[in-house]
């Protein structure tokens, strides 16, 4: 009898597996945030772009990385390749507000942020204010007003807030600066402050298109029948935004591949070839760019390919070569490649 009942207990034991759960359904952990409704609303911005803009792939999908990680924009190339354009459409696919300001050198800070004006009927002073309170804030030629009005700009990029006469004003979110300078033409112009720089998260520098894009675009243009602005819609919300930010801010950063930024960056101030290296701020927007650059391409975990698609557009414009090497005509990009070569990859 009691064999018959060991038998029975051994016949149960070899069936449990077959009705149990499959393993699959407890190990699907690359849906452990949602990232479809997120990639699908960035390919439908990229889409809506793409009505206008031909190329240019680097550049709007830097863009998107920045809005994804709150970050602020500073676009440089030669007039005409679509720098302001660009920046115009991307903002207008975000259903939120936008302005725009054109620096110049007789620009004044007060300009840019407002200013207290009386008011004859109550006798008191009102405070108007300026282009700045936006969401999307588009600089054009940022490099032409002089150190005053740009040094506006610190706290209200840093910390979304303006103080003006013992008051502070915040900003709405989303905030985001995008900025564009040229690099050809100098004169007139006035370089922007190392502190400044480092509030960007990147530097995007836009190239001539190439000849197939270029035929593209005179197509393009000829066949339009209506004006650029007109053509693209608005495809995200701020509150839809904000959603894709949280789920951003999650994803899974394993601590070898923050060893992996910190060395790059740590690396940076000592490589022999450059006299400034990068900040902490410079690790931290690494860390962020990686992670929306993961989220985009459907994964909830950063790689060290992640890392090394922000590592360019992060440190550009935050590292100084060294005089030697800048009179030999050696570019911060090619440092930024010889230093990332230089650290090991983690496995």
């Amino acid at each position: 009898m009691e064999e018959h009942k060991n038998q029975e207990n051994l016949n149960l034991n070899q069936e449990q597996p077959q009705t149990s759960p499959e393993p699959s359904e407890n190990l699907e952990f690359q849906n452990r945030i949602p990232l479809e409704d997120l990639r699908k609303s960035v390919d439908a911005l990229k889409a809506e772009l793409a009505k206008v803009i031909v190329g240019q792939h680097e550049f709007i999908e830097l863009l998107i990385v920045a809005l994804l990680t709150d970050g602020h924009v500073l676009i440089e190339g030669v007039p005409g390749i679509a720098k302001t354009v660009t920046a115009k459409l991307f903002a207008k696919t975000l259903n939120t507000a936008f302005s725009r300001i054109q620096f110049t050198p007789d620009l004044m800070p007060s300009d840019v942020l407002g200013t207290s004006v009386l008011n004859m009927k109550t006798s008191d002073f009102e405070f108007k204010y300026g282009p700045i309170f936006s969401n999307i804030v588009l600089i054009d030629e940022i490099n032409r007003a002089p150190a005053k009005t740009q040094a506006a700009l610190f706290e209200v990029m840093e910390e979304r807030q303006i103080t003006i006469d013992g008051h502070k004003y915040e900003l709405e979110k989303p905030f985001i600066v995008l900025a564009t300078q040229n690099p050809i033409e100098q004169e007139g112009t006035y370089a922007l402050p190392e502190a400044q720089l480092d509030r960007f998260l990147f530097k995007i520098k836009v190239e001539y298109p190439d000849l197939e894009d270029e035929i593209l675009i005179l197509k393009s243009q000829n066949d339009r029948k209506g004006s650029q602005m007109e053509v693209v819609n608005a495809i995200l919300s701020p509150e839809k935004l904000q959603e894709y930010r949280d789920q951003t801010r999650q994803i899974l950063v394993e601590e070898k591949i923050l060893n992996y930024i910190a060395s790059i960056t740590v690396k940076s101030r000592t490589h022999p070839h450059l006299y400034l290296g990068g900040s902490p701020r410079a690790s931290l927007a690494i860390m962020n760019s990686a992670k929306a650059f993961a989220a985009i391409n459907g994964r909830d975990f950063v790689t060290p390919e992640d890392v090394k698609r922000a590592v360019t557009p992060v440190l550009r414009h935050r590292v100084i070569l060294s005089p030697e090497r800048e009179m030999e005509g050696m570019t911060p990009e090619t440092v930024i490649e010889m230093l990332v070569q230089s650290v090991e990859v983690p496995r």
